[in-house]
């Protein structure tokens, strides 16, 4: 193996962690590799990348049910590929012009965009390259899905299985977890981390998870856990919301001195790994990342208002393996965590099915089949006779916009 593309896509802060895990893997374990990770929305025109990003953290904020509505639409294996791949296509001729021309001899994507473009390149013999896939939620949706591929990598072996069932090779598919960084496999004192973070050492501690851009009713689940009755401390991670962090300092002031709930809002940080070490449990959103890092800590998890779609699958594995407790009503959340953390028992088992369910090596796993993946190694084609990615039209169309489109976005490549 010559050199690895990873490709990955500031739509959520998950599908970039997951790339910096492999490429941290690669650099450590094959220096000899020549390993880039690029975001594949900075190859799409300017009103693309906006509304691609803006509309998801918008609907995530003001309308999460319209995105779950969305998400259960659009997930029916094929249907309208035609139209978005060419919607896809027409947006992304800077990041088509990028891989036609360094023709990478692997290329890894760690979000469906540039997977389903690179799909369609090697269909028209545009690209010579091995396409792999890694799904970053534990459940895989049907826009994951490609014509043409070398490798998948899921969290589960039930994800397996639904991909060999839609007709997908089962010894391409391939279950290595959510590759999460290097430091989650190491382990921690837990006490060491809360004398770090000036944390009291004999409270329970809770891990509240609002995903890497501070989404979410952070506010709201924070108020209803002033009314527990056991005293503990919370670490609010804001994310990248750095006006979030800046609320949750003056509401804990507000906080009256018989408040048993002791509140630390946290900033964008690259300690999460630590932060874990020091909790006990997570509570709030189960990310696809989240999820995965929290696992490889071996911390059970509270889940309360996960978004529609990819989290609310997410939470049913959790919820079947004995790893998570759910909370559906927020004025019932204080006495949801009292319960937990005055049953010792219950909490040690869901740390201990959490400790069975992490995958801490994901990474290092994914890049040691991808090193023995070779360059000859035949494509994977589903098998589906109403294979669409062939339009002559929008064909000429792209080639006749090339020249106008993009040429300034695309980024020197050196």
């Amino acid at each position: 193996m010559k050199d690895v593309l990873i490709l990955s896509a500031s739509a959520g802060a998950g599908h970039i962690s997951a790339a910096r895990a492999l490429e941290s893997a690669f650099k450590e374990s094959y220096p000899c590799v020549s390993v880039r990770h690029e975001d594949a929305l900075e190859y799409t025109n300017l009103a693309f990348r906006k509304v691609y990003c803006d509309a998801y953290i918008e609907m995530v904020n003001a309308l999460p049910e319209l995105l779950g509505f969305l998400y259960d639409y659009a997930d029916h294996p094929w249907k309208d590929e035609k139209r978005r791949l060419a919607i896809d296509r027409l947006n992304s001729l800077p990041l088509i012009r990028l891989l036609e021309k360094e023709q990478p001899e692997h290329v890894v994507c760690t979000h469906f965009l540039p997977a389903e473009i690179i799909s369609y390149l090697i269909c028209k013999k545009r690209l010579n390259s091995n396409l792999s896939v890694v799904v970053t939620d534990m459940d895989i949706h049907a826009m994951w899905l490609c014509r043409h591929y070398s490798n998948y990598f899921v969290a589960l072996e039930e994800t397996r299985e639904h991909l060999h069932r839609l007709g997908f090779d089962k010894s391409s598919v391939h279950v290595t977890g959510i590759p999460v960084a290097p430091q989650f496999k190491v382990r921690k004192d837990k006490m060491e981390m809360r004398e770090k973070f000036g944390l009291a050492p004999d409270l329970p501690t809770i891990y509240m998870s609002s995903g890497g851009y501070g989404v979410g009713r952070t506010e709201e689940i924070i108020e209803a856990l002033t009314a527990v009755k056991t005293e503990c401390q919370l670490l609010a991670m804001c994310g990248n919301n750095q006006a979030l962090k800046e609320r949750l300092e003056v509401f804990k002031t507000s906080l009256p001195g018989s408040c048993k709930l002791k509140v630390h809002p946290i900033p964008y940080t690259h300690q999460v790994d630590e932060y874990m070490s020091a909790s006990d449990l997570v509570l709030g959103k189960p990310g696809g990342l989240t999820t995965a890092e929290a696992l490889s800590k071996e911390l059970g998890f509270i889940i309360i208002n996960p978004i529609p779609g990819q989290e609310e699958r997410n939470s049913d594995h959790l919820l079947e393996r004995g790893v998570a407790l759910k909370c559906n009503n927020l004025p019932a959340l204080a006495f949801k965590v009292d319960s937990l953390l005055n049953d010792q028992v219950k909490l040690d088992s869901m740390q201990a099915n959490a400790k069975k369910m992490a995958r801490p090596n994901a990474a290092e796993n994914i890049a040691g089949i991808l090193i023995q993946t070779n360059s000859n190694h035949p494509v994977q084609t589903n098998k589906d006779k109403k294979h669409l990615c062939k339009s002559r039209v929008l064909q000429l169309l792209q080639r006749r916009l090339g020249h106008d489109m993009g040429r300034t976005s695309l980024r020197s490549v050196s």
